[in-house]
């Protein structure tokens, strides 16, 4: 009972700490890690374990999920270039360097375990970051490398990171010989993801109960991470790849009255999910700090502190370098085929650099090691890792997340105005689907007129820029509602080719499909009253 009413009170705290976030425009995260930090401290706060399993399955997979749902495939492809350098190389430089200042100063340490401890604190959480800079409104482009790159060097730290735990535990590792092994296991993977979007569509095809869908889509979402871990292929690639597949085609299939709700529901349950993480790490690390004597916490501070710069120089280091690199290589190659640069500028560069906190997925792999127990025994250096692991997460969140914000301002990075051109078009587009749908229709030329009214000036409005909503529709007759579906199945597909040739982007396909979605239950709401 103790325990439920310290997870309830946490909520309740939580849900105050992200509305005090967005006063000061900081990351919720870095918030929560100061109160996870205290519940450590707190002198009667239970005691708690959690299965190691479940760690992943429960916190990494609805969150994976949740972020590659709104990835857009193609300005991913735009840039691979920087992506790829910040999710493979990045990762595998900071996982070396981690590796070897553990080692340095706890020499007894395991090279296994050192290198658990790099993949445990590699992959920054993008969440964060984002989080307060979609409120600055930067580049569209630095979000879109951001997102990217939480969305694969997870793959790629966790991959390192089960390798090494495997190494730790077992007392040996294959080196070489286990590389067809992951190519297999990545391959594997892609092809499991796809196998099972098309089953997870066949699935909520059929369901049209509110609650019922809901369930069935966290269901699913657990079901796949298991069914991936189970084949002993990688959850995170499984999970990335038919988030992908699904968000392509589960707006044209997913009526607005079981979108609006579920999309409500993910964004409540991904911020729960943050709020239990850190709960339970600050209460695991209480009879750890419990355990220690003085010198030994001095000691775990300065390999945390040590770890923690390291993680952020590395970062640093790497992306100024990057962007050094990627000046010369303009003044050689010139700009893209479509005229955008193949490499961010150097403010850009400097930003990304400092956007690199630690979450939910740090905390999720640390807590994921396993314990001793009946029958099992500890991960070498469990306590250090679990320490350290959390040391980084609060030193990242407060120290980069807090000041996120003034540096954005000293960089004067201002939106390019991307996202909101392409929902321009896209409203424009899908106004000129719904008036040719409507002139097609054979109803009393009375009511056509009406809509034909309506759409133009829709039409007329995304045309001239001017950001209004649009007018009430209380007043329309319940006999519009045939057309009315008519014009909005037009305007559905219209978004939908619009996505696919690569004309918009998710953000912009997002933004006016709500739109779309909230006209459409209003038309339902016109046939009840009918």
């Amino acid at each position: 009972m103790a325990l439920f009413e310290v997870v309830i009170a946490l909520l309740l705290g939580g849900a105050m700490l992200a509305a005090l976030a967005r006063r000061v425009n900081a990351p919720y995260p870095a918030l929560l890690a100061l109160a996870g930090a205290g519940l450590a401290l707190l002198p009667n706060a239970p005691s708690v374990t959690l299965d190691p399993e479940l760690a992943l399955a429960l916190f990494v997979a609805p969150v994976l999920l949740d972020a590659a749902f709104d990835s857009s495939p193609r300005d991913l492809r735009k840039n691979w270039r920087p992506v790829t350098a910040l999710a493979l190389l990045a990762v595998g430089l900071t996982v070396a360097v981690v590796a070897v200042v553990a080692r340095w100063l706890v020499p007894e340490m395991p090279w296994s375990v050192a290198i658990a401890l790099g993949a445990i604190v590699a992959p920054p959480d993008a969440a964060a970051a984002t989080a307060v800079l979609r409120q600055l409104r930067p580049p569209h482009r630095l979000l879109v490398i951001l997102e990217g790159e939480s969305l694969f060097n997870d793959a790629s730290a966790l991959l390192i990171y089960r390798l090494a735990v495997a190494a730790a535990m077992t007392g040996t590792f294959s080196g070489w010989s286990a590389l067809p092994l992951l190519g297999l296991v990545c391959v594997g993977s892609v092809v499991l993801g796809l196998l099972l979007s098309r089953v997870a569509l066949f699935v909520t095809d059929r369901v049209q109960d509110i609650a019922t869908a809901v369930i069935v889509q966290f269901v699913s979402t657990f079901a796949v991470w298991i069914i991936a871990e189970g084949l002993h292929l990688s959850g995170i690639i499984t999970m990335v790849v038919f988030a992908i597949a699904v968000a392509r085609t589960a707006p044209d299939r997913v009526p607005a009255r079981l979108r609006i709700p579920s999309y409500a529901v993910w964004e409540v349950v991904v911020f729960v999910l943050n709020v239990l993480a850190f709960i339970l790490v600050g209460l695991q690390l209480k009879p750890i700090l419990a355990r220690l004597s003085r010198a030994e916490l001095i000691s775990y501070a300065v390999t945390a502190g040590a770890v923690c710069a390291a993680v952020i120089l590395v970062r640093i280091a790497w992306v100024l370098a990057y962007g050094a690199f990627a000046r010369w290589r303009r003044w050689k190659v010139g700009e893209g085929t479509d005229g955008t640069p193949r490499y961010p500028s150097m403010r850009a560069a400097v930003l990304i650099a400092w956007c690199g906190m630690r979450g939910i997925v740090t905390l999720a792999a640390a807590l994921a090691l396993p314990e001793a127990g009946p029958g099992t025994t500890a991960f070498p250096f469990r306590d250090l890792v679990l320490f350290t692991a959390f040391a980084v997460v609060l030193g990242t969140l407060v120290l980069q997340g807090m000041t996120l914000s003034p540096l954005m301002r000293v960089l004067a990075l201002e939106d390019d105005g991307s996202v909101e051109r392409e929902v321009r078009l896209a409203r424009a587009e899908t106004a000129r689907a719904a008036l040719d749908a409507v002139d097609g229709a054979e109803r009393d030329e009375e009511l056509v007129g009406y809509l034909r009214r309506k759409y133009q000036a829709r039409l007329r409005r995304a045309q001239s820029a001017v950001a209004e909503s649009e007018p009430a529709e209380t007043d329309e007759l319940p006999a519009l509602a045939d057309i009315h579906r008519r014009a909005q199945a037009a305007e559905r597909r219209t978004l939908s080719q619009l996505r696919s040739s690569g004309v918009i982007g998710e953000d912009a396909f997002h933004r006016v499909e709500e739109e779309l979605d909230w006209a459409e239950l209003n038309v339902e709401g016109m046939a009840r009253r009918d």
